[in-house]
């Protein structure tokens, strides 16, 4: 018998996918977690790489499962997760770029805002605003894991961008991260929180993100490729504490 899948993105059936989803861009990283955290995890997805895992966390039913990179990608795994595997939050656990020089490498940053140029609410539902907040009930929750962890979380606005590789402005003027910093008072950037906060949002659901310090803008520091994968334990269970 051929299985039908429930979308054209996720191959999970009805009641294989926990209230609570863990999601970082990485999809290595989901296995990472299922695997090193996770009692009796189970792949339920696996279309398009995008791994996802369904386990339990000191006996508390969780998935993880990857977004890709990119509020198109996140769009859509979080609306499908929020509208047809009736999940009810999803906290994005990726990494960031720092903008503020009061930030350093591998610091835990708790988006409780995100900021952007995109156009992806107003695509969605012509929502016009450039900045939507995280659930505060969740970041709550978050806050009291880290304490009870001794992870000290830096709260704050972040910057959901669409663009990776920006070209700066010929004429010589700051760079534009710099702009969005001193104008929004972005602490860091990534690429995909805004469109889980707006569709959390439309959905009435709930949403939180977490972010790990990879880079600094102002050049010097990057965590490498492998580190990104494996090296942000802290951010994984702190959010793990949630449950």
């Amino acid at each position: 018998m051929v299985k039908i899948m429930s979308t054209p993105h996720n191959a999970a059936e009805k009641g294989h996918i926990a209230k609570t989803v863990l999601m970082p861009g990485d999809p290595l990283r989901a296995q990472f977690i299922a695997q090193t955290y996770l009692e009796n995890a189970v792949e339920f997805n696996h279309v398009r790489g995008m791994l996802g895992f369904t386990g339990t966390y000191r006996g508390k039913p969780v998935s993880v499962m990857g977004s890709g990179m990119g509020m198109p990608s996140i769009g859509i795994y979080s609306y499908e997760l929020f509208t047809e595997y009736d999940v009810d939050a999803i906290v994005r656990i990726g990494s960031a770029g720092g903008y503020s020089d009061t930030l350093k490498l591998f610091d835990v940053v708790l988006a409780v805002e995100a900021y952007s140029e995109s156009t992806f609410a107003r695509s969605q539902n012509g929502f016009t605003g450039n900045r939507i907040t995280a659930d505060e009930s969740l970041c709550a929750r978050l806050k009291e894991s880290a304490a009870r962890l001794g992870c000290p979380l830096i709260e704050g606005t972040i910057h959901s961008s669409d663009v990776f590789y920006r070209a700066e402005a010929a004429d010589g003027g700051i760079p534009y991260w710099q702009k969005v910093m001193r104008e929004q008072g972005c602490l860091a950037v990534e690429m995909e929180s805004f469109a889980l906060f707006h569709n959390a949002t439309v959905t009435g659901k709930k949403a939180a993100c977490l972010v790990t310090v990879s880079d600094m803008l102002s050049g010097g520091h990057a965590a490498s490729a492998e580190e990104r994968q494996r090296g942000f334990t802290r951010m994984m269970e702190v959010a793990l504490g949630i449950l």
